[in-house]
């Protein structure tokens, strides 16, 4: 159930498809997420729409920076939280040609009750 918001540079999309595609098979291999549970936006940005400082915290970044925010049900370990933003960073690195580094991963948790899939149903409501 997350729903996932990609933010790339427009000179990116060629390669959006395949951040996504790692994106989402992290998120099944490493926090149990099924693999037809694909929620997502990709956002190429024109130039200037992406702001994200040059080095923060010891990284330094690039001009193919990348945002994905995850939004999800909270219950992950932060050792799940971890293998996660690991391998996200990895796979786009390799699948899309893109600098771990320019990966940068937000995760929101939300209650379930505040989804609906659908229909205007609150499937997870109890």
């Amino acid at each position: 159930m997350p729903l996932v918001r990609i933010d790339l540079s427009s000179a990116l999309l060629p390669r959006a498809a395949a951040v996504s595609d790692a994106v989402h098979q992290a998120m099944v291999d490493t926090f149990n997420v099924p693999p037809d549970d694909r929620f997502q936006t990709v956002t190429p940005r024109p130039a200037g729409e992406l702001v994200c400082t040059p080095a923060f915290l010891g990284v330094r970044h690039g001009e193919q920076v990348v945002f994905v925010q995850i939004t999800c049900a909270p219950g992950r370990s932060l050792d799940m939280k971890k293998a996660l933003y690991a391998r996200i960073a990895a796979d786009v690195a390799r699948q899309a040609a893109i600098d771990p580094a320019d990966v940068v991963i937000n995760l929101v948790e939300t209650a379930r009750e505040n989804w609906s899939f659908g229909n205007g149903l609150a499937q997870y409501a109890l």
